[in-house]
């Protein structure tokens, strides 16, 4: 039996493109969109940022300065956060039926800035009841240590938690925890996918 809902956030809820932020940076600095991946990659700065290791100020600028990009902290954070797009794939409708029925937690891979421009532009999580961010928890999905703490805070078994992610390494993660998890592909099929667990939807 379903106890609890846990839901990714990105590519789940609110879908982003990150050659949108490559196309800008491309335009202050010259460099190709490979090469400012390549760039960004090879600092191995996101994956500590994504996980508190570092804070937003000191990611800026080391990054900033990887890309031999001048500019100040809000004209970064407003690139950083051109990714997203103001519409979502799941409608709030649904999230807050579901929230009406179910607790609901984020469960997400994220950083500081991205989650408090998010916070602030989609309305829709405050029918989230917990949000297990990765920058917060210190850790990544698919560690088990993000979904032990995604479980703790849905307050029942791994099992009587539904999770899904659009990414089949994070579900798969999941699933070892012992979390029923299913890939997401779309809005409906994850409606099909609730209704089959006795979810109402």
């Amino acid at each position: 039996m379903i106890r609890a809902i846990l839901l990714d956030l990105g590519k789940v809820i609110v879908p982003f493109d990150f050659s949108i932020g490559y196309k800008v940076i491309e335009s202050r600095t010259g460099m190709s969109i490979d090469s400012i991946r390549e760039c960004i990659r090879s600092t191995g700065l996101v994956p500590r940022f994504e996980t508190g290791l570092i804070d937003p100020e000191d990611f800026v600028g080391q990054l900033c300065r990887a890309l031999r990009m001048k500019i100040d902290y809000p004209g970064f954070c407003d690139i950083w956060s051109s990714i997203f797009s103001r519409n979502t794939l799941l409608s709030e409708e649904f999230i807050s039926s579901l929230a009406n029925r179910y607790p609901l937690i984020l469960v997400s891979n994220t950083n500081q800035i991205h989650f408090e421009m998010i916070q602030r532009d989609y309305p829709l999580l405050r029918h989230f009841k917990e949000r297990v961010l990765s920058y917060k928890v210190q850790a990544m999905k698919p560690s088990s240590l993000i979904y032990q703490a995604a479980v703790a805070a849905a307050g029942c078994l791994p099992a009587e938690c539904f999770f899904t992610d659009d990414i089949a390494e994070y579900v798969e993660g999941a699933c070892q925890f012992g979390i029923d998890a299913v890939l997401f592909r779309d809005a409906a099929q994850l409606q099909l996918d609730l209704r089959s667990r006795g979810v109402e939807c």
